[in-house]
């Protein structure tokens, strides 16, 4: 009885370092080795096929990949709703995750050599395109999730978005009370800076980091930086100005980043509908002309 603590402590102990593990290197790369696996089972039987033509869609072995590449296509898209149920185990998230990674890789290989290498302008390679662009999407949504966290903590600082926001509110203050002696010029600008929304730019300033109009950066273009000085309001506000600008830098990196890690979403979940409704006609079609 006295060993039955000590077992149950080191499966905890395996499963603690088990949730350490990222999902590509799951279980040792056991999905990768699966999916290497049916790339060559299936390739070696494209090959080794002695006929003519070559194997394509309408032919037996077409028609078992197909099958094989159509039920890996929907149970890969169950992804979303497995995401909402935590558990562990063999089907834990991260299995399926893993699974969902190096199974969508393999039909690459597979959906290609369900087509036979035949393109045309039809539904057939409506669903095959749309199959790698799905693939695609996914592929940079693996690296930028296993690339951009650490830079995304990194930029953070140790604060909290709303901390960032409230900081550029205090400088915000400071620059306000220190423009009040400023000629009506220099104020406007100020003004102007103050003004403008902290998120302006829309989806193309926050994936590109590219603010053109930045009326903060204008503004510091009004107060020069002087060898012999300039007179102390107008230092100040400049000081001011330059802090702004850094913490804008920093809110508008971390939107870029948080765009970056987001983006993809936006092509891979509506391909993946396109992709489902696709393979549905595909199927329809080829049964309705069998």
């Amino acid at each position: 009885m006295a060993s039955v603590p000590g077992n149950r402590f080191k499966q905890d102990e395996r499963r603690r370092n088990a949730d350490h593990v990222s999902f590509l290197k799951h279980r040792r790369y056991r999905w990768l080795w699966i999916a290497v696996l049916l790339c060559l089972a299936t390739g070696l039987g494209y090959a080794l096929i002695d006929q003519e033509p070559r194997p394509n869609g309408g032919s037996w072995y077409g028609y078992t990949l197909g099958t094989i590449g159509l039920g890996l296509i929907v149970w890969l898209s169950l992804l979303g709703i497995r995401k909402r149920k935590i558990t562990a185990g063999n089907w834990s998230l991260k299995a399926w995750t893993s699974a969902h990674v190096y199974l969508g890789l393999a039909l690459i290989v597979v959906g290609t050599l369900h087509t036979g290498f035949q393109i045309g302008w039809n539904v057939h390679t409506l669903a095959y395109f749309l199959m790698l662009l799905v693939i695609i999407s996914g592929i940079y949504g693996v690296i930028v999730y296993a690339t951009l966290p650490t830079t995304l903590s990194n930029n953070r600082n140790e604060m909290t978005r709303g901390e960032m926001l409230e900081a550029l509110t205090a400088i915000d203050r400071q620059l306000e009370s220190a423009a009040q002696p400023l000629g009506r010029q220099q104020s406007d600008l100020v003004i102007r800076a103050l003004e403008q929304d902290v998120f302006y730019g829309g989806a193309w300033g926050r994936l590109t980091g590219t603010y053109p109009g930045c009326a903060t950066n204008r503004a510091l273009g009004g107060f020069p930086e002087v060898a012999g000085g300039v007179d102390g309001a107008s230092e100040r506000v400049r000081s001011l100005l330059v802090k702004r600008a850094e913490q804008l830098a920093q809110i508008r990196r971390q939107l870029r980043i948080r765009a970056l890690l987001e983006i993809w979403l936006f092509i891979h979940i509506p391909a993946t509908i396109a992709l489902l409704a696709a393979l549905f006609a595909h199927v329809v079609s080829v049964f309705y002309y069998w």
